[in-house]
């Protein structure tokens, strides 16, 4: 079942302010009692009723209260949308108020309980209770980002509290320090251990299941580099969602009078429908039978079409239009206890596809460690042979108790592995574990995704050094490193310690980055040096997963704070931050001896462009590139190895398809196309106009002259957007402004909409006799404006205080009141509108330019200018105006009212379904959807990968790519892809390979170099420019020339300083005359 608000204290727990709470003093409240004892229980179940979702009043500077008009949806209040945007795209409002309504408890402190109640802390549920009952010790440093060497020996919730508080003042963060009894947990939405034995997990766990309602109950482990989680979310617990996608939609070009019916789609796009979805149809013209709101049944279905389990034989003939959705069906799961599920544990969820037999030997293994702790009283120590035979005799034993269960071989040398590393917990894997179970419990407070059923079982042996290490090297050296070494060995510390690391991006991923290789020790000795770069600075809306920064550090450099914060989690850490964007133009930053010295990259950008480059500078310098992303709740992760992958540049996913330009302006048929339009018009009107005025304006003369050259549909239509700006569309008052919004609304909602069903009718045809308004068209209908409707006056609203902006016109008091705007609109006169014959509307969907061609633009334009040049002469003295750039996260700049205005009253002339600003934004400002348990999970992944670059001596098969998606949940994990292998003679290279010519060579000596590997070349070209064809008898002038100096000569190829080489692309071919793809060559001429 759903979880449900709770009584607490004869009244119920809800996510507003309704007791009328002081949040302030609650909070003060909460952190002075936070851990006395048992008494915290009652502040988790009661204590938020004032608290606002938000991150306190700090925003890093001045702000400016946007006036509300009583159109406002009033959904600010609740759900902080500047903070929380990229959740909410990924979540919704309904689930992330069951969030804001959800009571948690962690228990166990260590590194996985501290990153799993990191995630819960940013995503913003209503409270957080931690809890431990022991000290901090010097081990925990190495996993947990919290703890210093200066908490050893104090209680590890109580040191806690106070700086994952820091994290979201929203939430309500107490702590238990005392023994936990099961009543405790009546408080909780879900109770997450990480540190407990399988006795008491089992009785806590049957207290959950027979609560009412269920408590949701996950136990996890992680140790050393091996992980496990178990979820009980109560007998009948219903998901709401299972995947987190938007329904699966179709245009209908026909339906059959048929038993099964026949259902085609247009091909715009691929149907993702599949056998067995519900559908419903709506709009469909003819057959409105089909337009009742029933879910039907789809059955085999294609990528164009499905048949419907319907008999429509006597339903009405089809005659055109409708729309097909999926209709997402709520799931039942029904969960078995813990005790229940280690006798019978079912389907375990897979991870690795290479150890499909692993999960069953892992259930085994816990299960064996479990007993030796309770038979010895202690973990088994690291390097000991006598506690690991130990360990593989208890899981032998049980093995033979478990009947047709049993595994077929409990692998000897495995649980060695997992005996010597039992007691620590590694930051990557406390990462990766802290994302997948903090997402399992943002599932069961809210029903939104699947989870994870029931178990899931994890290692990454591989990760582990290839060579043999002596058992000293697993002593303990009273270091925070010692867990890692545990695990790894002294050796491979030390490698850690001295790499020489740069991390390219500090938002979310290079948060999360900079947190694990601090606390893993990378780049904290003498030798040691990690570089982050970071051209942006920090906004509120980074504060919801970039969990480095804080309010106060709105405005600030994220590379700079991020590296700061790294720093005070290891003082040791020899960091750098630069606020440098990583690309051609900062090769004098980054040069080739910086390159050189790496030890490996990695990536933590949010775009491709960016990525591509720091892929080709990594092949090119030979060098490890680890790559991740994330987009909402999935994420991947891709290993680039020199001579061991392919490259990130190898394989791309295909460039996202674009709708057509007349589909846009004037044939839309979804939402998004809607503002597309909307986001085109607002930085036409508002940004580029105004631009190109104050281009002309600045310099007349040149930019006329440049017009008159090009002398062309484009030119013409930037000098008709000029002078409609400064003469007949000029403003110098607010009532002009508002003037203008009006006739905007009347030229874009009315005339436009008439003239196009002037010229197309609703009968009309196309050439080949088909009806023109046929699906995927929607046939349109022109708006009446009206000042009582809310909308209208909306987008009058927002577009004329923006119009005022740009001309510097001060925008009164009464712009933002309803009905004295009401009464200024209705002032406005608006002529009278008659559709023309004859205007050409652009209807092929490969037309890229709406811009008219014709014979006189020459004549136009210069009379175009004459007529300027008048309106030029009018201007005061100094008029300037004021482009405006679209900044999407910004509440109180009117920039999105305007946008979903515009698209939503374009919606209502097609009958498109509207939406509200929060979506609109999302699509118009094209937000990534982003959540802070994905990318945590993400790096974890990475820095596993991150022990075998550091270490050396990994073969290819021994690397990990990986795509997970935590909504369903999936794990997609596997070796990466060895790169193509070219060969010639005796000689074999790949794209990782880079010939170096050295001794500043003449081009005769690199023709020769050439010739004695059996390769002729015939070309050799420095950039863009040839310098030797064999073709070109002139060429042979150039034989006794340095290379270098060609390069300089013919391709004008500057050579700073700091550069030792330049690289030539040669064509060559062997003595057979078949072409031969070499690699690129880089001559050294210093």
């Amino acid at each position: 079942m759903l979880p449900k608000k709770r009584s607490v204290e004869g009244g119920v727990v809800d996510g507003d302010n309704s007791a009328g709470i002081d949040s302030d003093s609650l909070l003060k409240k909460s952190c002075l009692i936070s851990c006395v004892n048992t008494t915290t229980t009652t502040t988790a179940k009661s204590g938020d009723g004032g608290m606002e979702n938000g991150r306190g009043s700090n925003t890093g500077g001045s702000s400016v209260q946007k006036p509300s008009m009583t159109m406002d949806d009033g959904n600010q209040q609740e759900i902080d949308e500047d903070l929380h945007s990229r959740q909410l795209a990924v979540y919704g409002r309904e689930t992330m108020r069951r969030l804001f309504a959800s009571n948690v408890l962690v228990s166990g402190m260590q590194g996985l309980g501290t990153e799993i109640a990191k995630n819960l802390i940013l995503a913003g549920v209503k409270s957080v209770t931690l809890h431990d009952e022991g000290n901090v010790e010097l081990w925990d440093l190495s996993s947990n980002f919290i703890f210093t060497e200066n908490d050893v020996g104090k209680n590890r919730a109580l040191v806690s509290v106070q700086k994952l508080q820091e994290l979201n003042n929203a939430v309500v963060v107490t702590c238990l320090t005392t023994k936990l009894t099961k009543e405790q947990l009546s408080g909780f939405q879900a109770v997450v251990f990480t540190d407990s034995n399988l006795e008491n997990a089992i009785e806590f766990n049957d207290y959950c299941h027979t609560h009412q309602p269920p408590i949701a109950f996950i136990k996890t482990e992680v140790r050393g580099l091996f992980g496990n989680v178990f979820c009980d979310f109560g007998p009948e617990f219903t998901v709401v969602d299972t995947d987190g996608e938007e329904p699966h939609t179709g245009i209908i070009a026909s339906i059959s009078n048929d038993k099964p019916a026949l259902i085609s789609c247009v091909d715009d796009e691929r149907l993702e429908f599949q056998d067995g979805d519900l559908v419903v149809f709506s709009e469909v013209k003819g057959m409105t039978e089909l337009n009742d709101g029933k879910p039907r049944k789809i059955i085999n279905s294609r990528p164009y079409s499905f048949n419907l389990e319907e008999d429509t034989t006597n339903f009405g003939q089809y005659e055109r239009g409708g729309i097909v959705t999926q209709v997402k069906q709520p799931k039942v799961l029904n969960f078995k206890p813990l005790k229940e599920a280690l006798k019978d544990p079912g389907e375990y969820l897979l991870s690795d596809f290479s150890k499909f037999d692993r999960p069953p030997l892992l259930h085994l293994a816990f299960q064996a460690l479990d007993k030796f702790i309770s038979e010895l009283g202690r973990f088994p120590v690291a390097g000991s042979e006598e506690d690991a035979e130990k360990l593989i005799s208890i899981a032998s034993t049980l093995n033979e108790s478990f009947g047709d269960g049993k595994v077929d071989d409990i692998n000897p040398k495995l649980l060695r592995q997992f005996s010597f590393g039992a007691r620590a917990v590694l930051n990557p894997m406390a990462a990766m574990f802290g994302g997948i179970v903090g997402q399992e419990v943002m599932k069961a407070c809210s029903g939104k995704f699947h989870p994870l059923f029931q178990f899931f079982y994890f290692d990454s042996v591989e990760s582990l050094p290839t060579e043999s290490l002596e058992v000293s090297e697993f002593e303990p050296q009273n270091s925070r490193y010692d867990a890692q070494i545990s695990v790894f060995g002294a050796k491979l510390q030390k490698k850690l310690e001295d790499a020489q690391v740069f991390v390219v991006g500090s938002g979310a991923l290079g948060c999360e980055f900079l947190k694990n290789l601090a606390l893993m020790g990378v780049s904290c000795g003498k030798q040691g040096k990690l570089t982050v770069t970071d051209d942006d600075v920090i906004e509120k809306s980074n504060l919801s997963r970039q969990f480095l920064f804080r309010d106060w550090n709105i405005g600030q450099a994220k590379s700079t704070v991020a590296a700061t914060a790294a720093a005070l989690i290891n003082p040791a850490l020899h960091i750098e931050a630069l606020q440098n964007r990583v690309g051609p133009e900062t090769e004098n930053v980054f040069d080739d001896t910086y390159w050189e010295n790496l030890s490996v990259v990695v990536n933590a950008l949010d775009n491709v462009n960016a990525r591509l480059y720091v892929d080709q500078r990594c092949l090119y310098f030979q060098k490890p590139l680890l790559e991740s992303g994330t987009l909402g709740a999935k994420c991947n992760t891709q290993m680039v190895i020199p001579h061991l992958t392919e490259n990130y540049g190898a394989s791309r996913d295909p460039p996202e398809k674009q709708a057509p330009m007349c589909t846009v302006h004037s044939f839309p048929h979804n939402i998004d196309h809607c503002l597309t339009w909307a986001r085109s018009e607002f930085e036409g009107l508002l940004e580029k106009t105004p631009a190109e005025v104050n281009a002309y304006l600045f310099n007349t003369s040149e930019y006329t002259s440049a017009i008159v050259n090009a002398g062309d549909a484009q030119a013409r239509d930037k000098l008709e957007r000029v002078l409609e700006c400064l003469d007949k569309d000029r403003c110098d008052a607010f009532q002009d402004c508002i003037t203008w919004a009006r006739l905007r609304f009347e030229d874009y909602f009315s005339n436009r909409v008439k003239q196009l069903i002037f010229t197309f009718p609703e009968d009309a045809s196309t050439s080949t006799g088909a009806p023109f308004w046929s699906a995927p068209k929607r046939f349109p209908q022109p708006l009446q404006f009206s000042t009582s409707d809310p909308s209208h006056l909306h987008f009058v609203m927002a577009a004329s205080i923006l119009r005022a902006e740009t001309f510097g016109i001060p925008i009164p008091d009464w712009a933002v009141q309803p009905k004295a705007l009401a009464e200024a609109v209705d002032r406005v006169m608006v002529p009278e509108f008659q559709p023309k014959k004859g205007v050409k509307i652009e209807t092929d969907e490969k037309a890229t330019n709406l811009s008219a061609a014709s014979i006189d633009d020459s004549a136009v334009i210069n009379e175009l200018i004459m007529k300027l040049e008048q309106c030029r002469k009018s201007l005061s003295s100094g008029f300037k105006m004021k482009p405006i750039q679209f900044e999407k996260d910004d509440d109180t700049n009117y920039h999105m009212d305007m946008i979903a205005a515009l698209a939503n009253m374009r919606a209502r002339n097609y009958s498109i379904p509207e939406v509200d600003k929060l979506k609109a934004k999302f699509i118009a400002g094209r937000i990534i959807p982003a959540i802070a348990t994905s990318t945590a999970m993400a790096t974890g992944f990475v820095c596993l990968e991150l022990y075998k670059v550091l270490n050396g001596g990994h073969k290819v098969e021994d690397y990990r790519n990986t795509f997970a998606n935590l909504a369903l949940p999936l794990f997609s994990i596997a070796e990466p892809v060895p790169p193509k292998v070219f060969a010639h003679r005796d000689m074999k290279w790949t794209v990782w390979d880079r010939w170096i010519v050295d001794g500043n060579p003449t081009l005769r000596e690199l023709l020769k170099w050439l010739s004695e590997k059996g390769l002729n070349a015939y070309s050799i070209s420095c950039g863009s420019c040839l310098l030797y064809n064999s073709m070109f008898p002139r060429h042979k002038d150039r034989m006794d020339k340095k290379v270098v100096d060609l390069a300089r000569e013919v391709a004008k190829l500057e050579l700073p300083p700091y550069r030792r080489h330049f690289d030539v692309v040669v064509a060559c071919e062997d003595d057979d005359d078949n072409d031969i793809d070499i690699p690129q060559i880089s001559i050294y001429f210093r």
